[in-house]
């Protein structure tokens, strides 16, 4: 009889637990849970609208949506030549390789240095440190428009080994579009990156200190792990916001060769006539990379931002 009770009585108290559970789960709906709602699901169609319309202009035929308009039912049924027409009259394979070799070393430039001089600002104690963060951060709030003629001369004048710019100029060279952007994001890593390594248990650096850990080391093999979830949540932002630029390699490149994936939308318009279905169908193919590096980096990002929203 003991033993009976005994497993009755964890029964009942396993069901006492998992009481609060069940009721967390069941929440009642009330006036705030109904807005929270009904806003998500607004701010989510908001998005999705102009996705689903592009998609659906890009598999409309030219010739049906000449005659019919934009918002009207498909006649003639739906098609995939409006992408086959983007792909080869664009060069959308040449623009893409383009933007991988702009967007690929600018990302890890910017996370190295970035993570490097967080590090600095965050661990090692010294004067002027908060000064410098300020700097770092200060530097964001300028924006691109305002800063375009100076950079202009600088990039004009500057002479750089011709294995880096066949110009022998950061004008006009994929180097060019790599200094910039990496220079111009690395603010903001660095603000996140020193204000995420600065929750870091002090204890952690104390034992590496004991095990005779240098600074590098300690940067390298201790810091850096820690952080990952911080790096892939700013490698997915870095490489949305560097791959989707126009305004850099329309002010600061000349070569339409040399220019990255956002140029190509920019060759499909013709001097009198446009044709939206086929620039509807190259915008959705330049955006197919930003998804996959999204999916890929996903888990990683959302643990990097809600363990940084639950730090400190």
């Amino acid at each position: 009889m003991s033993a009976v009770s005994t497993t009755s009585r964890v029964k009942a108290a396993r069901r006492g637990a998992d009481a609060p559970r069940a009721s967390q789960h069941h929440k009642p709906l009330t006036i705030g849970r109904v807005i929270a709602y009904v806003f998500m699901i607004g701010m989510t169609l908001v998005w999705l609208v102009p996705i689903l319309f592009a998609l659906y202009v890009a598999l409309r035929p030219t010739a049906s949506t000449a005659k019919y308009g934009y918002v009207s039912l498909p006649h003639g049924g739906l098609t995939l030549q409006n992408f086959t027409d983007a792909w080869t009259n664009g060069q959308m394979l040449q623009y893409f390789i383009n933007s991988f070799w702009i967007t690929a070393p600018a990302v890890i430039i910017t996370l190295f240095f970035a993570s490097a001089v967080a590090f600095v600002l965050g661990r090692v104690r010294f004067r002027g440190n908060i000064a410098l963060l300020i700097l770092f951060t200060a530097g964001n709030l300028l924006p691109q428009q305002a800063l375009i003629t100076p950079l202009y001369q600088i990039f004009t004048h500057i002479p750089v080994p011709e294995f880096l710019s066949s110009s022998g100029l950061l004008y006009d060279s994929r180097f060019g579009m790599v200094v910039i952007n990496a220079a111009f994001q690395m603010g903001f890593c660095v603000f996140v990156l020193s204000n995420y390594m600065s929750t870091i248990p002090e204890e952690m650096y104390e034992a590496s200190l004991v095990d005779g850990a240098g600074v590098w080391r300690q940067y390298w093999q201790v810091t850096l792990p820690l952080v990952r979830p911080a790096l892939a949540a700013l490698a997915t932002l870095l490489t949305t916001w560097i791959y989707n630029d126009f305004f850099w390699a329309t002010a600061l490149m000349s070569t339409g060769d040399k220019r990255p994936i956002t140029s190509a939308l920019n060759n499909l318009q013709g001097q009198f006539v446009t044709n939206q279905n086929t620039i509807a169908a190259a915008a959705l193919i330049a955006a197919i990379p930003t998804l996959i590096v999204y999916m890929l980096l996903q888990r990683h990002m959302i643990s990097g931002l809600a363990l940084g929203a639950t730090k400190g």
